[in-house]
């Protein structure tokens, strides 16, 4: 098999429908109320009795269609394979989307589960059928035709054993980056917070800003709601998304702003052909442009750059432009970011489940006011240290990247036997 290569002489290679049995037992009376959202589709009989508590009931087909889970058995996903495999611990049922695996033979689940969940193994089985790219289901058949390594079972808890450590160590490496990662975003947040409600000065006199949540402001600051600098606002229109397009204008989505930067993520992009009328100069952007979430991740803001293409935004996006007598719209928009348009944010928005603004709630956003030269001043410094932890935030992601890629290979590596691990730990003993 081209995705094994060689593998050790003592090994076997068996086909998997020889190592594993489809589950087809019917599942038992009421298990039509078990929810196929929970992960992998599994359900634990404690959190079936939980839902059955509280009458939690889905039309899923019918209970014959159900298949039951034992421990030790291996849940894949039909319908996307790419991570969608577990072993399962506990006793529970799945829905028609998945499809359970009993092992034949003694095995050591914990090998098994990293070889099933390998990259090597799944692009192998990727390879058999192009439904998966296509969104269509993978059948037993194709899981069952691959030809997967078999090695002794002492080998293979050596392995797994091996492959425990080695992944707990990368593990504890990735955990590190992602906490540098949340501790450099918290720095962040709050030299954003300090730079536009203290300033530059430390030893500038201090005055009450008027609000208790907001605090002291420097005395020759003021505090005023943006609406008292804002030129026009508006959000977009309904209904454009009949006319996206993979040609056309830029379409402006809750997306393409961020909570980390005023600047536009365009990463991911949709077009849109704009229709004839008044809606579309109504929603067009402008340079100096801010742009707010007002339906979901309040907070979220973008400050539209000069040299933009023509672009528009959707109606989950506030535009506000500004007369710009009082505040220039990088200020806005970091005002905006700090903890002053978080909390303004948070304790505007309505709604219940469905979080969300109204444009009075934007235009009455709270603004402290420094002279423009010193707005423009605050704003360079802010642009000058975002940067570096944009670069540090950068060789962390980095970081995790490679370290994912080592343990992806680590674990391939091991469960084809291309690492002996018995010598390993033997060397480790002596």
């Amino acid at each position: 098999m081209e995705w094994l290569g060689q593998v050790p002489e003592h090994w076997e290679i068996n086909q998997g429908r020889r190592l594993f049995l489809q589950e087809r037992e019917p599942s038992r009376e009421g298990d039509d109320q078990l929810s196929a959202t929970q992960k992998y589709g599994v359900v634990p009989q404690k959190l079936f009795m939980e839902m059955e508590d509280q009458k939690v009931t889905l039309a899923l087909g019918g209970t014959d269609n159900f298949k039951h889970v034992e421990k030790g058995d291996f849940v894949i996903s039909l319908r996307s394979f790419q991570g969608g495999i577990e072993h399962s611990n506990y006793e529970g049922c799945v829905s028609p989307a998945y499809t359970v695996l009993r092992p034949s033979l003694p095995i050591c689940s914990q090998f098994w589960a990293y070889l099933l969940k390998s990259k090597s193994y799944i692009e192998a089985l990727q390879t058999m059928t192009d439904g998966i790219r296509d969104g269509k289901n993978i059948s037993y058949q194709q899981f069952g035709q691959i030809r997967l390594p078999v090695a002794a079972i002492a080998e293979q808890i050596f392995i797994a054993d091996f492959l425990d450590v080695e992944t707990a160590k990368i593990d504890g490496l990735i955990t590190e980056q992602k906490r540098l990662i949340d501790l450099l975003k918290e720095k962040r947040q709050a030299v954003i917070s300090h730079a536009v409600t203290k300033g530059l000065n430390p030893d500038a006199a201090m005055k009450d800003s008027g609000i208790e949540w907001l605090g002291q402001v420097p005395e020759h600051w003021e505090v005023i709601a943006m609406k008292r600098d804002l030129d026009f606002i508006t959000s977009g229109s309904r209904g454009w998304a009949e006319n996206y397009s993979d040609e056309g204008e830029l379409f402006i989505r809750i997306t393409n702003l961020t909570r980390g930067s005023i600047q536009l993520d365009l990463s991911d992009i949709q077009r849109v052909a704009v229709p004839a009328g008044a809606e579309g100069s109504r929603t067009k952007v402008q340079a100096g442009d801010i742009l707010f979430s007002i339906t979901a991740y309040l907070g979220s803001v973008a400050v539209v750059p000069e040299n933009l293409e023509s672009a528009y935004v959707s109606q989950h996006v506030a535009l506000a432009r500004l007369k710009q007598n009082l505040l220039i719209p990088e200020w806005v928009g970091f005002v905006a970011l700090s903890n002053v348009g978080k909390t303004w944010f948070e304790t505007q928005s309505y709604g219940g489940t469905k979080i969300q603004l109204s444009l009075d709630d934007v235009k009455d956003l709270p603004i402290t006011v420094p002279p423009i030269a010193e707005q423009q001043a605050i704003v360079f410094r802010l642009k000058t240290e975002l940067e570096k932890h944009a670069a540090l935030i950068a060789e962390a992601l980095k970081a995790i990247s490679l370290l994912q890629e080592r343990r992806s290979a680590l674990i391939s590596a091991a469960v084809t036997g291309q690492i002996d691990v018995r010598g390993l730990q033997q060397r480790e003993a002596a």
